[in-house]
């Protein structure tokens, strides 16, 4: 409580009094280290120079960001889904920390209108407003620690602005997907069966995805056609860095 008072009063006569007040009007609680959540917002097309060409922006915090966020995401869906395989929850991760996702969420956050970038950066990077929210996840960790940042991530932004029961039946095709952009850049597509394993109710099928033949990615299930469909996942998310983070 005292810390929280404290806080309030040193946004209230800072210089970036209208930053601090527009966190905590988001996200509901006062910056501690304001240069942390400035730098989250500095895309590298405004990186600022400092001593041996050494460059000052975001990208740093958006790599620790994606693994705090990913770690976050993981401990809520174990905890929610407990009867789910992992398949499951890797799949429902995947949903919530695309770059997809991230990119729709900065921009009704209004996080977007805090990047600090080069005018055309929005044409040219694509998921400059889902970095931005991962370097801010960042700067937040450093700045108040893992339990607060999963309480303001799971209960201010996740819960709030995710309907987790409709995210659970809402499946994405990537084998369409995969087809329709080989399709539109005139790439051929083939699934192979390179592998069975085991025998019985217990055997499964390992699919591997060539394009224009060249060998890409593999996957394993039950049926071939599950084991298309993650192999095709895999291959879409290669193609599309900029619509996933890291697992």
């Amino acid at each position: 409580m005292i810390l929280n008072c404290l806080l309030s009063v040193k946004a209230f006569f800072s210089k970036e009094k209208a930053f601090y007040q527009s966190i905590k009007n988001i996200f509901g609680f006062y910056p501690g280290n304001i240069f942390l959540y400035k730098l989250a917002f500095r895309h590298r097309s405004a990186a600022i120079e400092k001593y041996n060409g050494v460059k000052l922006n975001n990208e740093r915090l958006e790599y620790l960001g994606d693994a705090i966020l990913g770690a976050i995401v993981a401990q809520l869906l174990f905890k929610k889904f407990p009867l789910k395989d992992e398949g499951f929850l890797t799949s429902m991760r995947s949903k919530i920390v695309s770059r997809t996702a991230l990119n729709k969420l900065s921009q009704k956050l209004g996080i977007d209108q805090f990047i600090t970038a080069d005018t055309d950066s929005n044409k040219q990077f694509k998921s400059i407003n889902g970095d931005a929210f991962e370097a801010f996840v960042g700067a937040l960790y450093l700045d108040k620690g893992y339990d607060f940042t999963a309480d303001i991530l799971v209960n201010r932004i996740i819960l709030v602005h995710y309907n987790l029961e409709e995210l659970e039946t809402t499946e994405i095709n990537h084998k369409s997907a995969l087809l329709e952009h080989c399709q539109k850049e005139k790439i051929e597509l083939e699934f192979r069966l390179v592998n069975e394993i085991g025998v019985g109710y217990r055997k499964q099928f390992e699919v591997e995805v060539f394009i224009d033949g060249e060998a890409k990615e593999k996957a394993v299930d039950y049926s071939i056609k599950g084991a298309e469909k993650l192999a095709a996942e895999k291959v879409y998310n290669l193609l599309h860095p900029e619509e996933t983070t890291a697992e």
